[in-house]
């Protein structure tokens, strides 16, 4: 267990001052009988500290390296700016608040907010569902009439970009803490629409 700022004040105490000092091994000792429970200190640790006690005036931690942690009102400006705009990125927070993409995502980790994606439904209308079954007769008849007729049927994958905005599910979320169940009736037919 790391000795905190108050440990190594105590163990300037017991190294004394003057005629009265002790050995490091006599402070080792000493600190053990106090502190039975604990980790025992070594001779290094003891002279380190006395050492940075002659150098600096202190025994304090010296300040960390690396990036300072984000303060509280930064978080708080992270989660309001999602529950302003659940749609929000982590792109767009970030340069809203001029903080790094990591830090907002970490904040998001944090604060377990997670990114939901769209689901998207078929708009339907009322004579879907006569054209579906009529779809399926028509299909039974034609596999029946001819063994094998489906598997003449070549599949494919196909991309569509909508040139008005319409939802790419791919870069849109929703971020929350729980599953909004989001969902957006897609129009299957659209005028301004190009396949690659």
């Amino acid at each position: 267990m790391p000795l905190n700022e108050r440990d190594r004040i105590e163990i300037l105490m017991m190294i004394g001052v003057g005629d009265r000092m002790r050995t490091q091994q006599e402070v080792c000792r000493l600190f053990h009988e106090m502190h039975p429970d604990r980790e025992p200190v070594s001779q290094s640790t003891v002279s380190r500290i006395e050492r940075k006690y002659r150098e600096l005036g202190h025994v304090r931690d010296a300040p960390r390296q690396g990036r300072p942690k984000i303060n509280e009102n930064v978080q708080q400006d992270v989660i309001l700016s999602a529950l302003e705009n659940p749609h929000c990125t982590v792109r767009q927070v970030s340069r809203d608040l001029n903080i790094g993409k990591s830090s907002v995502s970490n904040i998001f980790k944090k604060v377990k907010y997670h990114p939901y994606r769209v689901r998207l439904i078929h708009e339907l209308a009322e004579d879907d569902f006569d054209r579906r079954t009529e779809f399926c007769e028509y299909m039974m008849d034609h596999n029946n009439q001819n063994n094998g007729f489906i598997a003449n049927i070549l599949f494919s994958d196909e991309a569509t970009f909508f040139l008005n905005g319409h939802v790419n599910r791919q870069n849109t979320r929703y971020w929350s803490q729980e599953n909004p169940h989001w969902m957006q009736e897609y129009h299957t037919q659209h005028p301004q629409k190009r396949a690659g």
